[in-house]
């Protein structure tokens, strides 16, 4: 799905999910703080981007964000100039039934 088209909206590149190959999916949610932004979207809704604080800069939080946006395990929209994220919940789980929820199952790692 697109943001082209609709006046005031910036393109952001959100690839189809079934052309995302599962290692990118996963090499995405390898990362502590990718990690627990999924989580957190797992719980439900639709997350306004600076809201995540993980205790990192804001142009990290951006790289992260990014990164799943462009695996396909999340959707962004713009809405002035502020970036909502949500979980792709349901594609993730037709695509690779179990995938997601193994991951959020996974323990915390222990610093």
């Amino acid at each position: 799905m697109s943001n082209m088209g609709y006046p005031g909206h910036m393109e952001l590149h959100e690839p189809e999910l079934r052309d995302v190959p599962v290692t990118a999916v996963l090499a995405a949610l390898a990362d502590d703080v990718r990690l627990q932004i999924v989580r957190t979207l797992a719980r439900g809704g639709e997350h306004a981007c600076g809201t995540f604080e993980f205790g990192v800069s804001k142009a990290t939080r951006s790289h992260h964000l990014r990164v799943l946006r462009e695996a396909g395990v999340t959707r962004t929209r713009v809405a002035g100039t502020s970036r909502y994220v949500r979980l792709r919940r349901e594609e993730l789980d037709r695509l690779y039934p179990g995938l997601l929820d193994a991951v959020l199952a996974a323990p915390d790692r222990v610093a």
